[in-house]
This record gives structure tokens, C-alpha cells and sequence, in this order.
């Protein structure tokens, strides 16, 4: 498979683990990532607060030399770079006055044909989640993570539209892929307060601080992100959270692409994890001996589960032959528990009573599933009445 590849600024300097690891993770499952030839910046934040023609024109460009180079499918793993290419191609495709005032812009040809994905469409759609699984060989189990979208991966949904947008689930899949284990949290489409860490810290700092308590307060050990501007404030500003709000979390943060790519079997360092803020490489070393207690007790509680369903099984054995015995004591009235009507309700006591399987087996839907029981014992009566009259006939 051979696809476009946007690596954006952050991808050569702030995020080099981002673009290091996606380079990884694609030569890992097959896939030829073809970098874009004189890409420029999208313009990401800057760009759509200061002039809309230039914020669509920027991104618009790389797209176009997509589209001059024969590439359909261009990927961005920065989820500002992604939402700013699909704004752009969204646009030039709904109105073709603006694709024409685009295309003076950069005086390019631009038909907006080429279709930009995110990280988790390449990784989920193009890729596949078996394929994946099928590279792992160093599993991540006993790591505890909570997946964290932000805003831009998933919403708006006329960019996006391959999630849920309130509660996403394609890096969660990937995570699980992976060995490890995707908590469920309430944060995980939260803003962490992008740019206003810097421009409003007082505003910023609790935001970052809000995903980061919550996310311990799920349980999670790390914290799973595919934005380099997330990770920035998850990562490099989680010191300065702890200070504000007097709490200490430590938790790593990992890229996804960085998750898969250890997985897959590659040193941690060669994907940059020893350039985070916070000390990742700990506990990445901890996840074998975690995965060992696991198993010793999983193994440990077979013998309880084991043990536990035996004690099922003979409660419910107890359970079919004492209504056995209250339909033989009282059969008119055990039969009216199935069947209002009294006529029906009388064939269901002659059929149960000449047949101990019928009986047996009415006794154990009545006590696990009534309603199953009740349309059991209808079709039992049904088909003997149906009997009955061919035998007239």
C-alpha cells in the first residue's frame, strides 16, 4: 500500500517521536508512506483566526501537489494538520467559486480530489485491527491506558465522520490490539486547553489538570494521545499542573503510533521515548512482570470459577426439581403460569406430564429466562393441537 504523507511542522521538531514512530508503524504493517515533495505549513491555528482565504489556501497547496503526484489518500497524524487539510477539501468541494480563488492563491491546478484521513482512520480502515494484532509480538498487557481523541480527531463530525464523536472508540481498538487495556473515561474528547496554556495559563493549566486527574481517577496508568499539541500540554506541562493544583500524577504519556510500533517489536528508544517530559521508559519496563501476575492469577481463580459454576449448576438442579415436584402436586396451577387461556393450559398439563423432557425443560426456562419459558410452553401446546387435528383428519 502506498500513501501520502503530511508530516507538518511539529513533525520535525516539537513531535520528531510522532513522526518517528508513525515512519515505524507504516514500514512495520507494509505500508510506503510517500512524503509530500515542498510541503508547507497548514497554517493550523494562526492562519483561520487571522485571514479564511489564506487558512484554506495553505493546506489547499500540499493538496494539490498530493494530486500533482498521483497520491488519493494523504496522511496526517497531527490532528491539527488533519483538520485543517479536510476543511480545506471539504470547502473547495462545496463551493467551486472558492476552489477557484484558491487556485489563484497558490496558482497551482486544485480539484480537491486527494482525501486526508487521521492517524486512527489510516490505522483502523486501511490497516485493519487484525493485522495489526497479527504484528504484535511483544504485547503490552497489564498497561492501563486512557485514550485520549481531544477535539480535533473526531469533530466535527462533516470533517471527521468515522467515530463517534462523543465517545470514540477506534483508538481504544488499537490499544486492545495491542495486549493492553483501554479504560472507560469521561474526558476523553475533552479540550486540553490547546494554545491557551501559554495565552491564558490560569484557564490552561486547569484544563490540562482536569484530564489528568480524571484519567488517574479512572484507573489509568498512561495516558494514550494522537495530537503532538496534546501531548505537548499532557507531557511537557504536566509539571507545571502538578505545581498549580499541589497534586503530583507522573503519568506517561504515549503516542499511539510510538504504542504500536513497541508492540510490533521496536526498541522504545528508537522511537524517542526517552525524549518525553515525563519518565515513559519505567514503565513500559514494568508491563512483563505486571502481564506475569495476571496470568498467576488468572490461573489462580479457574479453580474459584470452576468451583463457582459446579454450585450454579447444582442450585439450579435443585431449583428445576422442586418445581417439578409443585407442577406434579398442582399441575393446573403451575400450567396457569404459562398459559392464561384454561383450555390450552390443560394440554400443557397432559403434554408435560407423559413427556419428563418437556418437563424438565420448562422448569429450567422458568426459573432462568420466564419469558423464554411462557413462548416455550405455547409452542409445545400449538404444535400438539396441530397434531390433533391431522390425526382427525
Amino acid at each position: 500500500m502506498k500513501l501520502g504523507y503530511y508530516p507538518g511542522c511539529s513533525g520535525e521538531g516539537s513531535a520528531i517521536e510522532y513522526h518517528r514512530s508513525t515512519l515505524k508503524t507504516a514500514e512495520m504493517l507494509g505500508v510506503e508512506l510517500v512524503e509530500l515533495d515542498d510541503w508547507n505549513c497548514c497554517g493550523a491555528t494562526s492562519a483561520h483566526n487571522t485571514n479564511k482565504l489564506l487558512s484554506l489556501a495553505l493546506p489547499a497547496r500540499n493538496l494539490a501537489i498530493a494530486e500533482k503526484s498521483g497520491l488519493g489518500d494523504i496522511l496526517a497524524p497531527c490532528a491539527a494538520c488533519y483538520s485543517r487539510h479536510k476543511g480545506a477539501e471539504i470547502a473547495a468541494r462545496r463551493d467551486d467559486a472558492i476552489r477557484q480563488k484558491i487556485e489563484e492563491v497558490i496558482d497551482m491546478e486544485f480539484k480537491a480530489s486527494s482525501t486526508t484521513i487521521s492517524i486512527l482512520e489510516f490505522l483502523t480502515q486501511k490497516v485493519g485491527i487484525n493485522k495489526i494484532r497479527d504484528k504484535v509480538t511483544q504485547p503490552l498487557k497489564g498497561m492501563k491506558a486512557a485514550c485520549y481523541y481531544g477535539c480535533l480527531l473526531v469533530r466535527p463530525v462533516e470533517y471527521t465522520g468515522f467515530d463517534d464523536p462523543e465517545d470514540p472508540q477506534t483508538m481504544d481498538q488499537i490499544v486492545q490490539a495491542l495486549g493492553a487495556q483501554a479504560l472507560d473515561w469521561a474526558y476523553k474528547t475533552e479540550c486540553c486547553g490547546a494554545s491557551l496554556a501559554t495565552s491564558r495559563p490560569e484557564i490552561g493549566s486547569k484544563m490540562i489538570y482536569e484530564v489528568l486527574r480524571n484519567a488517574k481517577e479512572a484507573g489509568a496508568e498512561c495516558i494514550v494521545t494522537a495530537c503532538p499539541l496534546c501531548m505537548m500540554n499532557l507531557d511537557m506541562r504536566q509539571a507545571s499542573a502538578e505545581k498549580a493544583w499541589g497534586e503530583k500524577f507522573g503519568i506517561p504519556i504515549y503516542y499511539v503510533t510510538e504504542l504500536v510500533a513497541i508492540a510490533g517489536g521496536t526498541d522504545p528508544k528508537e522511537v524517542g521515548i526517552d525524549l518525553h517530559f515525563v519518565e515513559a521508559l519505567t514503565y513500559l519496563k514494568t508491563l512483563p512482570a505486571k502481564a506475569l501476575q495476571m496470568e498467576a492469577e488468572a490461573e489462580k481463580a479457574k479453580p474459584q470459577a470452576k468451583e463457582k459454576q459446579e454450585m450454579d449448576e447444582e442450585a439450579l438442579k435443585k431449583k428445576v426439581a422442586a418445581f417439578i415436584k409443585g407442577f406434579q402436586k398442582n399441575p393446573e396451577k403451575m400450567a396457569a403460569r404459562f398459559i392464561d387461556n384454561e383450555e390450552r393450559a390443560g394440554i400443557l398439563v397432559e403434554l408435560v406430564s407423559a413427556d419428563e423432557k418437556k418437563m424438565a425443560r420448562l422448569a429450567e426456562l422458568m426459573i432462568t429466562d420466564k419469558g423464554k419459558a411462557v413462548k416455550a410452553a405455547e409452542a409445545f401446546v400449538t404444535g400438539e393441537i396441530k397434531k390433533r387435528e391431522k390425526a382427525k383428519v
